[in-house]
């Protein structure tokens, strides 16, 4: 197991910022998601207790004149022992996740062709009538919709914007990245009124679909432990879990 899926999941969500610090990435992206507006100590190799506190202290001021709170993305990747002094310093434990891989999309039954009243479309750049749509399927404000769109326009690597309608209403998104040979799936969200009617799973047959016409072989995504039903329609797809990653949170002194 390597850090080669990290790197990948950050070239395809890229911030808006990134500062180097003893091999720990610190992201910036106006507060838009935690994997864009933290810490990622990638790199590093072993620290000492007053080495790793040194380092802690330069991301919370980094964080802090960013106006932001300050955030750690931890992988089995990072420093042993930096998720115990976290704690001890006051980080908060915030949603467990795992990233699930599939080896061989050539394995996957392919999507229904010209199924009654399903039609799915795929652009091959960000456009404000499918941001408009993620953004209301997932619950996310008018308010945050420019940082949500400076991300997804800063992705240089190949992407597909695909929308999938029930009968001519927009039922579920989701964006495909591909870099070298992986498809990464992000923004996977049904509408709320169309859930529970395999929606999702014929949207992603399609995009892997996509992606493996576009040269990818496997596919990576990232899922919160305890989305029970994303995690099982993964599952049905045959992903299985890589390694699971998780978030430690610091909030900011206002005072």
């Amino acid at each position: 197991m390597t850090v080669a899926i990290e790197e990948l999941t950050m070239n395809a969500w890229p911030a808006g910022q990134t500062a180097a610090h003893g091999g720990w990435l610190l992201r910036l992206a106006e507060g838009f998601t935690k994997r864009a507006n933290s810490v990622h100590p990638l790199y590093a190799g072993a620290e000492t207790a007053e080495s790793m506190q040194r380092k802690i202290e330069t991301c919370e001021a980094f964080y802090q004149r960013a106006g932001q709170d300050t955030i750690f993305k931890l992988t089995p990747f990072a420093p042993a022992g930096l998720d115990c002094t976290l704690e001890e310093r006051g980080y908060v434990l915030q949603d467990p996740s795992r990233v699930m891989m599939l080896g061989d999309l050539t394995l996957l039954r392919l999507p229904a062709k010209n199924e009654p009243g399903i039609a799915v479309e795929c652009e091959d750049r960000l456009t404000y009538s499918w941001l408009d749509l993620m953004c209301g399927f997932n619950g996310i404000p008018s308010c945050q919709e420019g940082s949500a769109a400076r991300i997804m326009h800063a992705i240089t690597m190949k992407t597909g914007y695909f929308t999938l309608h029930a009968h001519g209403i927009p039922a579920a998104c989701g964006l495909a990245v591909i870099e070298g040979d992986y498809v990464g799936l992000y923004d996977i969200v049904t509408a709320s009124s169309f859930r529970n009617q395999g929606i999702g799973e014929r949207l992603i047959l399609h995009m892997l679909q996509w992606a493996g016409k576009n040269g990818a072989s496997r596919s990576y995504l990232q899922v919160v432990q305890n989305n029970a039903p994303a995690n099982r329609l993964y599952a049905k797809l045959k992903y299985e879990e890589l390694y699971p990653y998780w978030y430690r949170v610091k909030q900011r002194n206002l005072h």
